[in-house]
């Protein structure tokens, strides 16, 4: 090989690998960095107030919670003005007694699991019997006087649980929340009577001339 061939080659090698590097720090300068990230906001065009929710629970505690399916004996919707009444199933959540700090009243609540409407709201009353539905250790029916729908409605339900221990359970504090609704009520009936009592004499003293009044 000449000599005249081999600087030419020797000068093709060095153009590549100085077009390299160049491409390689085209390459490298091509890259934004970071600062450069753009830092784009857009003013929201409703400004929504943060708002407190509140689920009318707050001044209560939770003395009994238990899983359950609820089912409601009234008319469907085909059936809807004819009279005809039938099981239909209203929900699935967890079905509580909740005792309010204040008054230390019992009410019965149940929310659906997921939406979290309300199926069952009512006052435990001394009144309500459970009875097993058709024979079964699971289900459990009573009727009542519930304001779910927002007006007070008699309403026959059915709850059944997933095993007879669980029903059972359910029962028991069913009673307990009773017997605690009637002891407040007789207590708030004896205070009334007693109330009642103090005025009956007030008037009956009243009624009377006083000692210094002219026959």
């Amino acid at each position: 090989m000449s000599d005249t061939e081999e600087t030419k080659n020797v000068d093709e090698t060095t153009t590549k690998a100085e077009g390299g590097a160049a491409a390689a720090a085209t390459t490298t300068d091509e890259v934004a960095p970071e600062s450069d990230e753009p830092q784009a906001y857009f003013e929201p065009v409703v400004k929504l107030d943060e708002v407190e929710v509140t689920t009318g629970e707050e001044e209560e505690e939770v003395v009994f919670k238990q899983r359950t399916k609820v089912f409601c004996y009234k008319e469907s919707l085909l059936d809807k003005g004819t009279g005809k009444k039938s099981w239909c199933e209203r929900g699935v959540g967890d079905v509580r007694f909740l005792r309010h700090k204040e008054h230390q009243k019992v009410r019965m609540l149940m929310r659906q699991e997921k939406t979290h409407k309300i199926l069952i709201n009512h006052l435990v009353e001394s009144r309500t019997e459970l009875t097993p539905n058709m024979g079964s250790d699971r289900a459990w029916v009573f009727s009542c006087y519930d304001f779910a729908d927002g007006v007070v409605e008699t309403q026959v339900f059915a709850l059944r649980f997933g095993s007879a221990e669980n029903a059972q359970k359910f029962k028991e504090a069913h009673d307990a929340a009773k017997a605690n609704n009637k002891k407040l009520e007789e207590g708030a009936d004896a205070a009334d009577t007693s109330a009642g009592d103090d005025a009956a004499k007030a008037l009956e003293s009243w009624s009377k001339p006083p000692s210094w009044a002219f026959a």
